[in-house]
């Protein structure tokens, strides 16, 4: 790889850390009149879980163009992953970031298995030999 390669792969990495802190402070967003406006109740709004089905994949995917390795294909999926389980749990001051019901499953479930799914097409398509 490339110098030029291993800049981008650092900004891929830095781009998924910083959209799982962003997609874990925006978790309890809901329809309660403070930022959103009142409707529904106070409804949950996923929006993180969406913002998290989008973007991890892509970084996956464009990770993947840079190297068929799959420590750099990987590298912000993982990325991801660590950022929302340490911060999730362990968040600023010790509070815990993750809430405690569904969304949090949403919001890993949408971030991961998309994501893990383009990596898997990655790897599959760059190790296997073409006929």
């Amino acid at each position: 790889m490339t110098v030029r390669n291993w800049l981008t792969l650092a900004v891929l990495v830095v781009d998924a850390v910083v959209l799982a802190v962003l997609e874990l402070l925006f978790l309890p967003l809901r329809l309660d009149g403070y930022v959103l406006p009142y409707a529904l109740g106070g409804v949950p709004v996923p929006a993180s879980a969406i913002v998290a089905a989008l973007t991890t994949p892509w970084l996956v995917s464009v990770a993947g163009k840079l190297s068929p390795k799959l420590l750099v294909a990987a590298a912000p999926l993982l990325a991801w992953i660590i950022v929302v389980g340490v911060f999730g749990m362990f968040g600023p001051g010790g509070d815990l970031v993750l809430i405690a019901d569904w969304r949090s499953l949403l919001l890993f479930a949408c971030g991961a298995l998309p994501s893990a799914v383009v990596l898997g097409k990655v790897l599959a398509t760059t190790l296997t030999p073409p006929r």
